[in-house]
């Protein structure tokens, strides 16, 4: 029998601060404990499935953005698709996010949990990253955003290494922050609200 994946949602009028914003809306130390009381109290845990048609409740994604800095600039780290992806539509789509959903393995801090988990599953490298709250990330304009809410966070590399760990299906490197621009269209929606809150990389 296959496991139905089960992963954390929290219903919409709990979600400290509400909704009712598009795109990052900043934040700090109480307003990340506000969240986090909120997931105590109100948060449960719903099959995947049926949680990507409820859009009364958000599943809360932890979303890591990488940075850097050289003397040339700000650097931030880009993952691409490769082709070897099973859906075309995919292939060669980037991110400046690092992250997903928070599952039951995550119970004693769900967020705190999940966030460290999906560092260690996702990016390879030999240092202990200090995850620096940004902000909460939403967009209600298509059914995929209106069933997530992106808790986000930066993380300085300092000029240590960081990698992808799924190299079949993912290509990752720091680049200067003005190389997002000829990628823009092949970014994802959450990537495009970051890197416009961020360093005002919209077009037009």
């Amino acid at each position: 029998m296959t496991l139905v994946e089960q992963v954390l949602v929290l219903p919409r009028d709990a979600v400290p601060g509400g909704t009712s914003f598009l795109g990052l809306r900043r934040a700090g130390p109480a307003e990340l404990d506000d969240l986090k009381a909120a997931i105590t109290a109100h948060g449960r845990w719903a099959d995947r499935p049926a949680a990507e048609d409820d859009p009364s409740s958000k599943q809360i994604i932890p979303y890591v953005v990488v940075r850097d800095r050289t003397d040339d600039g700000e650097l931030v780290f880009l993952t691409e698709r490769t082709e070897a992806g099973g859906d075309p539509r995919l292939h060669l789509r980037a991110s400046i996010g690092v992250g997903g959903h928070l599952n039951p393995v995550d119970h004693a801090d769900p967020l705190a949990a999940g966030l460290r988990r999906e560092w260690d599953e996702e990016l390879a490298t030999d240092w202990t990253p200090d995850f620096t709250l940004v902000g909460f990330l939403n967009d209600d304009r298509n059914s995929v955003g209106s069933v997530h809410l992106g808790v986000v966070f930066s993380v300085d590399a300092a000029g240590r290494p960081v990698a992808v760990r799924e190299h079949e299906m993912l290509s990752g490197r720091l680049v200067p922050v003005g190389a997002l621009r000829p990628a823009w269209d092949r970014l994802e929606t959450w990537s495009q609200l970051v890197a416009d809150a961020l360093w005002g990389l919209a077009p037009g």
